[in-house]
């Protein structure tokens, strides 16, 4: 039985990896996950300066998952290259870079910086605030997602996973966007911009009014996105948004997901990742599937 997949020309040993963000660079769980177990790991953004991210409150709970508003704070690529590459070398399991910036030519410096770099795969953030369009996420316009796609591309010696957003009308047009600027690979969703209003403070719950929500609750939406996605673009896909189990994870495979992302369910079993590995195995075997692959979009 085969649990390795292969994205964008880049073999993982099973299809699982995490969200960014929620994993650091994965020396905050190498204490509860052997990451030797994963199929990658992905590190929190990182931009070409360091970041302070937003104010206080930036976390708060929400119905079935959580509602954040960090801000991608980040140590900047500098020390990023010096600590954070030289942890994960230890390991064997691929390394995805998550890349962030406030304009292209942020991008472009950061991912410029780590085209010489031991990194597997660069994965492009743009539900970042674009600066020079008045803080619209690049994510949000197609125009800006397939530019942003090009010069990315330009610098990058390593496969390019552009990271699409939910908070859009048609995701299966962003999608066709970042393939028309020459994408490798695509991961959905990021986050779904929520608020939540604590009503005996009469005050927001995170100082930055608005967060990104994730977790269980989204997940029937990530999965219908993927599905669409899935149908409209050529490209490798990395499933995310709502994983908490081997069934969430499958789901997405069914629905076109070639590798899937766990993201908020690390905060409430930092061992989840293993136990997803362990169980689309199981899976696998109970019903005779002998690739990973063979399940991706088997639904129709």
């Amino acid at each position: 039985m085969n649990m390795s997949v292969n994205i964008a020309g880049v073999e993982w040993k099973n299809p699982v990896t995490v969200a960014s963000g929620t994993f650091g660079s994965g020396a905050e769980f190498c204490d509860f996950v052997d990451l030797n177990r994963l199929g990658a790991v992905t590190t929190k953004g990182v931009a070409n300066v360091p970041w302070p991210g937003n104010p206080t409150p930036r976390v708060a709970e929400t119905y079935g998952g959580m509602m954040n508003a960090v801000g991608l704070q980040n140590p900047g690529i500098d020390l990023f290259c010096r600590r954070d590459i030289p942890f994960l070398r230890q390991y064997d399991t691929r390394i995805i870079v998550n890349v962030c910036g406030r304009s292209v030519a942020d991008y472009c410096e950061v991912v410029e910086r780590l085209a010489n770099e031991a990194v597997d795969m660069l994965e492009i953030n743009i539900s970042c605030p674009n600066v020079k369009e008045g803080g619209i996420a690049f994510g949000q316009n197609p125009k800006a997602a397939e530019e942003i796609t090009r010069e990315v591309k330009k610098y990058a010696k390593q496969p390019v996973i552009m990271k699409l957003s939910p908070n859009v009308t048609d995701i299966t047009e962003m999608a066709r966007a970042v393939e028309a600027g020459g994408a490798d690979a695509v991961s959905l969703i990021n986050t779904l911009t929520g608020m939540k209003i604590d009503i005996e403070r009469r005050t927001f719950a995170v100082a930055n009014k608005t967060g990104g929500v994730s977790g269980p609750a989204i997940k029937p939406i990530a999965v219908r996105m993927v599905y669409q996605v899935a149908n409209a673009v050529s490209l490798p896909i990395i499933g995310m948004g709502g994983i908490s189990c081997a069934e969430d994870a499958i789901e997405f495979l069914l629905a076109g997901a070639d590798a899937v992302s766990v993201g908020t369910a690390n905060f409430a079993n930092p061992g989840v990742t293993a136990e997803i590995v362990d169980g689309i195995e199981a899976y696998m075997k109970r019903h005779h599937f002998e690739n990973v692959s063979d399940m991706v979009g088997l639904v129709k």
